[in-house]
């Protein structure tokens, strides 16, 4: 672990950040501090190098415009480091780490992110288990996105936040795949400034904010009841209609946390592939929301970007999807 090059890539979140008037809030030197006192202890050796992307901020207002900033840090210093550990905040982790498994195609290095549920200013807190535990991992970690978190190494293409507060926060569905989109070399794909949307269903639910996203959104992750079911209304199917004549992706999702879907199991659920909605599977809906979007980036016309869509890049469904 001594002759490893790490860099460390500070975003902001909460394990950064210190008590104010407002609530906690980012702060400079916390990261910086902890860091120092861990290559002083159990890291002593380690040669690391700490890249702030200012201005740090709490991971709700984070968007695709950050997670290209961390692709093209990565891509610029992939070959002068052996591996990479971000902090970002907890919040949208899930979505940053599936958006940097797609985006970094041919990736050769280990990527690790980590946050805390409370900040390292804060007695108690996660946040120097879960770095100790990151820099641990990077030693023997091989190439692909991953995210440690309370004693875990997780898979970031299938990663999603299940606790609000608990220090054990998040989980990552099995898959036999890697966290690795594979190439070559490395290419770095650039996430788009897209207008999509995600969209529950519900019973007896309005079709009304489906309609106007299918009239105005670039791209749509559905999230259906179960097994890939879905009201099978007037209103949905014209709001469905109404996304095949303007040519926008849509991809479907389950809103149970585990299993996924199947489109056509159930006749309920015809009217999706009737429309050309993409079957996701099992895949997270951070994972399908980061795909959607570069998709759409990716250019081509609806059936290439269906295509993209559909197949599997780096273990974000299952090695069986559902039957």
């Amino acid at each position: 672990m001594s002759s490893k090059r790490i860099l460390l890539i500070h975003t902001g979140g909460t394990i950064g950040m210190t008590r104010t008037d407002h609530g906690f809030a980012p702060r400079d030197g916390v990261v910086e501090d902890e860091m120092a006192r861990l290559l002083a202890s159990a890291h002593a050796g380690l040669s690391l190098k700490l890249l702030r992307l200012d201005p740090l901020i709490d991971s709700a207002n984070a968007t695709p415009r950050d997670w290209n900033r961390i692709t093209a840090a990565i891509a610029e210093q992939h070959e002068k480091y052996d591996g990479f550990l971000i902090t970002h905040g907890t919040d949208t982790l899930a979505y940053c780490a599936a958006a940097l498994t797609f985006a970094l195609e041919g990736l050769n290095k280990p990527v690790i992110l980590t946050g805390s549920m409370l900040p390292l200013t804060e007695p108690g807190s996660d946040g120097h288990r879960n770095l100790d535990d990151a820099l641990t991992a990077l030693g023997t970690a091989a190439p692909g996105v991953q995210v440690q978190f309370a004693g875990r190494l997780m898979h970031g293409a299938r990663l999603r936040k299940t606790h609000s507060h608990s220090f054990d926060a998040f989980a990552a569905e099995p898959t036999n795949a890697p966290p690795l989109r594979p190439g070559a070399a490395l290419i770095r794909h650039e996430y788009p400034c897209r207008d999509c949307a995600v969209l529950p269903v519900a019973p007896g639910g309005s079709g009304t904010v489906l309609s106007h996203a299918a009239a105005q959104c670039d791209g749509i992750v559905l999230r259906c009841f179960g097994s890939g079911t879905v009201p099978n209304t007037p209103a949905m199917e014209q709001a469905l209609r109404t996304a095949m004549d303007r040519a926008i992706p849509i991809i479907a999702v389950s809103q149970c946390p585990e299993g996924g879907i199947a489109l056509g199991i159930y006749a309920a659920g015809a009217i999706l592939s009737r429309h050309g909605v993409v079957d996701g599977h099992d895949m997270t809906v951070e994972a399908a929301y980061a795909k959607l979007l570069l998709a759409l980036g990716q250019g081509g016309d609806i059936t290439a970007q269906r295509a993209f869509l559909a197949t599997p890049l780096c273990g974000e469904v299952s090695a069986a999807p559902p039957a």
